[in-house]
């Protein structure tokens, strides 16, 4: 049965997934959300066989079937990672016998909005704050029903945003972006835990220093380039949301 469940968990990601790549550019573009997909370089409109998650990008060997234009690779992997991490999700819970619609809801469009944070700051460099505005507050209000604390998690949020607001003060606002200090406060009140948001933002900056280590040795980038941290802090979120209490489990067993 389980093993059934997860199987949908991968088809409604990977759905979810070819819909997230549509909202991304959509939203980029400042566009309805009504209307058939098109291609972004000849703008064709496509059918319905050529939406279809992964298998239309591999049968079509990733070009657009209208004008032969590359496909962004952005499109599979999107799709391919949505569907792992709602996957991952929905059987993190099964094994912990936490699963209820609410959570599974909660958890899905958490990972919903971190991968749209994580694809739209990597590629524009701005963090969507007319999507992260919303998405505070419904997740606020989805943990509210789930038993969490009005008060702590605001105190949560807040000090998440404290922690970007002293690092946009001490730089000058050189070293980050208003957009951060919001992200900041969206990790609080999505984790909704102190512990978790630590350890989020640890990795965020673990991981960052190490890709800047490697695009330094690549020559990719200097030490005046300016690198998005969105996509830092999104990863920090996502694991610290899934394998959260088995790190820091693991870590207090070190000690």
């Amino acid at each position: 049965m389980n093993n059934l469940l997860l199987a949908y968990a991968a088809v409604i990601g990977l759905i979810i997934g070819s819909f997230l790549n549509c909202f991304i550019w959509r939203l980029y573009k400042n566009e309805s959300m009504l209307g058939r997909s098109y291609c972004p370089q000849c703008r064709h409109k496509l059918s319905w066989h050529d939406n279809i998650p992964l298998f239309s990008f591999l049968f079509l060997r990733g070009r657009c079937r209208y004008c032969q234009k590359k496909i962004s690779w952005q499109y599979p992997l999107v799709e391919f990672f949505t569907a792992l991490l709602f996957t991952l999700s929905l059987a993190a819970m099964l094994k912990s016998g936490t699963y209820t619609s609410l959570l599974l809801l909660h958890n899905w469009l958490f990972l919903f909005g971190f991968i749209l944070i994580f694809v739209y700051d990597l590629r524009w460099q701005v963090v969507p704050m007319i999507f992260v505005w919303p998405l505070i507050a419904v997740i606020f209000a989805l943990n509210v029903l789930l038993g969490a604390s009005f008060w702590m998690l605001l105190i949560i949020g807040l000090v998440g945003a404290l922690f970007f607001i002293l690092q946009f003060l001490f730089t000058k606002g050189k070293g980050l972006g208003e957009g951060d200090i919001w992200l900041g406060f969206l990790m609080g009140v999505s984790l909704a835990r102190f512990d978790l948001l630590i350890l989020a933002l640890i990795l965020a900056y673990f991981i960052g220093a190490i890709i800047s280590i490697i695009l330094l040795l690549a020559y990719k980038k200097n030490l005046r380039s300016k690198i998005a941290l969105g996509p830092f802090l999104a990863s920090g979120a996502i694991i610290a949301s899934l394998y959260g209490d088995k790190l820091l489990n693991w870590y207090l067993n070190l000690l």
